[in-house]
């Protein structure tokens, strides 16, 4: 069975600036851009046999830069849905609420069409993906790409090596960045993580 490659999107302005993003379609910058392009070749020396795609612009053009052809686009793999949080930076919701941490309290709600959601939830939506990635990967003599953003796949790593989604917090994923989910010995282990191509 081949290997699962979690590829973050390149740097947004609001990635910078740490704002939460998940519904809000920030276009990559141009560093961003770059990072996406510097990708191709650590994806290319894999033998990619399925690739999935978030919907969000970010991750569709880093899919693209990166030259991962025929990526299907999954909603699944969208980012945490951060509610009330959407567009706030960590520091501004400590003003308010100082222990505040993502991986264990969530997000306060927001408007109907983005609700936010829990550890849970994301968890769940994790476990959902990797049965699609577990069909693809069985369906192909290759590895399978996904293409998606930082907190949801920490969640999607915690998930896949059998931890609580929560854990996802011990994962730290920066933009433009590739990493590998392998196993040994039949059990998933982390075989790379968070690879920048060589300058």
């Amino acid at each position: 069975m081949g290997d699962l490659l979690l590829v973050r999107h390149g740097e947004t302005e609001w990635s910078v600036s740490g704002r939460h993003t998940g519904s809000t379609d920030v276009p990559l910058t141009e560093n961003g851009r770059e990072q996406a392009r510097r990708l191709a070749p650590l994806i290319a020396s894999h033998h990619v046999g399925a690739a999935f795609v978030s919907p969000m612009r970010r991750a569709r053009e880093t899919a693209r830069l990166a030259g991962i052809d025929g990526a299907r686009v999954d909603a699944d793999l969208s980012e945490w849905d951060y509610g009330g949080y959407e567009g706030v930076t960590t520091v501004e919701i400590h003003r308010t609420r100082p222990d505040w941490f993502l991986f264990t309290d969530g997000v306060e709600p927001g408007p109907p069409e983005h609700p936010g959601e829990s550890p849970e939830e994301v968890g769940a939506r994790a476990e959902r993906m990797l049965a699609k990635v577990d069909a693809a990967l069985a369906d192909t003599e290759g590895s399978v790409v996904v293409v998606s953003h930082g907190h949801f796949l920490r969640v999607l790593t915690a998930r896949r090596l059998g931890l609580p989604a929560s854990d996802g917090a011990l994962f730290q994923l920066a933009t433009g960045t590739v990493s590998r989910l392998s196993t040994e010995h039949r059990r998933h282990v982390v075989a790379s993580w968070n690879v920048r191509p060589s300058s």
